[in-house]
């Protein structure tokens, strides 16, 4: 380890360490990452799944997969006239051109003549670009010599893919920009320098810009795709982490630079004393997110592997690429603030002073930090989960707005039918059985292939409600009592039940999975086992309370009526991952300083050397994160704002004064059974020395009469 970290700081070897960086960075730009164009989020449901089993079971006779739009035209709480209705027969040729086929089944009025509905069959594209083209097209085509007034609004399948597929449009520019200007505004403020900051902005950048160039690669060799949306979190994580391992290391380098005249070897100090609590934290999430490869669902496996894979790429950079470039610069680096050897800092501050006062009476403020997760955490058993099509938008996009007039003139079309396939000799028994469901409106036998039937069921529920997925699970329960039918059941509605129940299966499995890992590499790092136990239950108990404190966001300010299937799990993951780096980065620095100096003052210490970096990395990873809310896409705000809350809560609360207070009360036990800590440290009598140390900021204190007569 000496050896790389000489080869890194060195003056020579470390211009080497920059051009590899450099090459290697430009060979990834220039190779690409292989992908035309953002790609929309898609169907990602397990094999086993019975509504992924249909869509299989259809391909047997349908020759291409399909899609729909709906125009519904209509005008503002008025009747349409004769004229309207000839106007939008008129259309149709335009837009059975648009769409690519022969003729369109005529429009049809509503019972109450405020609208009309046209449906356009389309082939079905993952393309994002020529989904986007077409829709324009149809849109220009029945919005053609319409009169005045007259409204058309695209909905349906196509018109919700589109709408989806609109809020990724430039998301990696949007959420790239906001991202470097956080980050850029809290790096100049943690700093007060007018040129610090751009090196590790630089140098993360740098990062993010090859971790998603390698990830679409290496994701793409496993034939996987990853949509705009997890490209959108893969950026906003390498930054976040990238940062954080960048502050974390500058930090112990200007306290390196106050007691070693040569820079090359502070940054070699810093090195050793923050690289392996580096390592340990990016080991820490990078293992995390492999978990989700044991997903069942195929875009939480395509996010976990996407992003350990960012991980990685901004560990590397942070501990090799940044140090290196770093020790090119004088000190001077820091104005105003420069470093001085024998600078007198620590021990003085309001880190010195929290962490005093928190051992004088660790009992009260633990009871308080923990009766306050306590608190929050209880609110989370009322949340909701499941958001319909309608709802997943902070914005009102056209889809939903023509859902809405669906609802409203067409009540008999607001249900998304359900789809079952049927051995062909029992098709006739099992719609009949469909047809007196409870929540069926019809159910009609459609295309056979001699072996399979399909049969359409039309539902009386709006599409995705509680209402509509009840029917769902009726239907397969009576359905499946049909003896020799195999009837199975697919569809929008049948999607969602199955993907809600693909989301529990996973939190089952990865929620213990993870806290394994973690828990694992605290107990490595640690060499301890009471030590990862409190850290774990700390972070656990910060996430409930973080999704707590959200759902009183979201229900009172924000308004959203339940969180997305996907968000409780992400949102643990990132935060169980991510909120244990701050506890790694003050525990290992507090075991570094309890040899010399015993358990007590040794977290005292700690807290005086990372409180304000740990503090400054928390905010910053925190504002990441709620930059995913400049997204109208309700599942990545809600992530956002949960992570945004937990971090805050593990940086200002947990890490500040539960963990030093749970420290002071357990003692040297802390540490049980390791004794590299109490074995290593020498009795009091035993320390000839009562020099100042200033990284410490502690006086030289005077020695006791009992080691002046030892001295003697």
């Amino acid at each position: 380890m000496g050896g790389i970290i000489r080869f890194i700081t060195g003056k020579a070897t470390g211009a080497i360490v920059i051009a590899v960086f450099v090459a290697l960075s430009g060979l990834a730009f220039f190779w690409g990452s292989g992908e035309s164009g953002d790609v929309a989020p898609a169907g990602d449901l397990p094999a086993s799944a019975e509504s992924a089993k249909v869509e299989e079971a259809l391909a047997s006779f349908e020759t291409e997969d399909s899609s729909a739009a709906l125009f519904v035209f209509h005008r503002e709480g008025e009747a349409l006239t004769p004229d309207d209705l000839a106007a939008v027969a008129a259309a149709s040729p335009g837009i059975a051109e648009a769409a690519g086929v022969e003729a369109l089944p005529p429009a049809f009025p509503a019972e109450d003549g405020e609208a009309m509905i046209l449906t356009v069959p389309l082939d079905a594209t993952s393309d994002v670009e020529a989904q986007s083209a077409r829709a324009e097209a149809l849109r220009a085509a029945a919005a053609d010599g319409l009169p005045e007034g007259l409204i058309p609004v695209m909905t349906g399948p196509e018109g919700f893919a589109v709408d989806i597929a609109a809020v990724f449009e430039g998301a990696n520019f949007t959420l790239l920009t906001v991202t470097v200007l956080v980050v850029a505004f809290l790096l100049i403020v943690t700093y007060r320098s007018p040129v610090l900051w751009l090196i590790p902005l630089s140098v993360v950048g740098l990062a993010d810009g090859v971790a998603g160039i390698v990830s679409t690669r290496i994701v793409g060799a496993f034939d996987l795709t990853m949509d705009a949306s997890i490209t959108g979190i893969l950026s906003v994580l390498v930054f976040g982490a990238g940062t954080n391992y960048a502050l974390l290391l500058i930090a112990r380098y200007r306290d390196e630079l106050r007691v070693s005249e040569d820079r090359r070897e502070a940054m070699a100090t810093a090195l050793r004393g923050a690289g392996p609590a580096i390592i340990a934290s990016g080991g820490t999430v990078a293992l995390s997110l492999a978990t989700l490869l044991f997903a069942s669902l195929g875009g939480n496996v395509v996010l976990g592997l996407a992003c350990a894979i960012g991980v990685v790429v901004a560990m590397a950079f942070a501990l090799a690429l940044l140090p290196a470039t770093l020790v090119l610069f004088p000190r001077g680096i820091f104005w105003p603030v420069v470093p001085r050897v024998g600078d007198d800092t620590h021990g003085k501050g309001f880190w010195f002073k929290l962490g005093t006062g928190v051992s004088k009476r660790p009992a009260i403020v633990a009871g308080a930090g923990i009766v306050v997760l306590i608190a929050l955490a209880a609110i989370a058993p009322s949340i909701k989960v499941g958001l319909a099509q309608t709802e997943r938008f902070t914005s009102t996009p056209e889809a939903v707005v023509g859902q809405e007039l669906l609802n409203d003139h067409f009540p008999d079309l607001a249900g998304a039918p359900a789809i079952v396939v049927s051995q062909a000799d029992q098709a006739d028994s099992v719609a009949q059985r469909a047809s007196e469901i409870e929540g069926v409106a019809s159910a009609t036998v459609g295309d056979s292939d001699g072996t399979l039937t399909r049969i359409d069921v039309g539902l009386s529920s709006p599409a995705e409600t509680e209402e509509a997925l009840a029917t769902v699970e009726r239907l397969r329960a009576e359905l499946s009592q049909i003896d020799g039918a195999g009837a199975i059941v697919g569809g929008l509605d049948a999607q969602a039940l199955d993907e809600q129940a693909a989301q529990d299966r996973d939190q089952l499995l990865l929620f213990p999975l993870i806290l394994a890992v973690v828990f694992v590499v605290l107990l490595l790092l640690l060499r301890s086992l009471v030590a990862p136990i409190l850290l774990l239950l700390t972070v656990v108990g910060s996430f409930f309370a973080s999704v707590g404190a959200s759902w009183l966001l979201f229900t009172n300010v924000f308004g959203f009526p339940a969180l997305d299937t996907s968000v409780l799990l992400f949102s643990f993951l990132f935060l169980v991952a991510l909120g244990v780096d701050y506890n790694i980065f003050l525990v290992t620095r507090a075991r570094e300083e309890a040899v010399k100096h015993g358990t007590r003052n040794g977290m005292i210490r700690s807290l005086s050397a990372t409180g304000g970096v740990i503090t400054s990395a928390g905010i910053l990873l925190a504002a990441v994160f709620a930059a995913l809310g400049v997204l109208p896409l309700i599942t990545l705000t809600q992530i956002g704002i949960i992570v945004c809350v937990g971090v805050l809560l593990d940086t200002l609360l947990v890490r500040t004064v539960i963990v030093p207070a749970l420290a002071f009360l357990t003692g040297d036990r802390f540490w049980w059974p390791s004794r590299a800590v109490l074995g290593d440290r020498r009795p009091a009598h035993a320390k000839p020395s009562h020099a100042a140390d200033p990284r410490d900021g502690s006086k030289p204190a005077k020695p006791s009469s009992s080691e002046a007569a030892h001295a003697k």
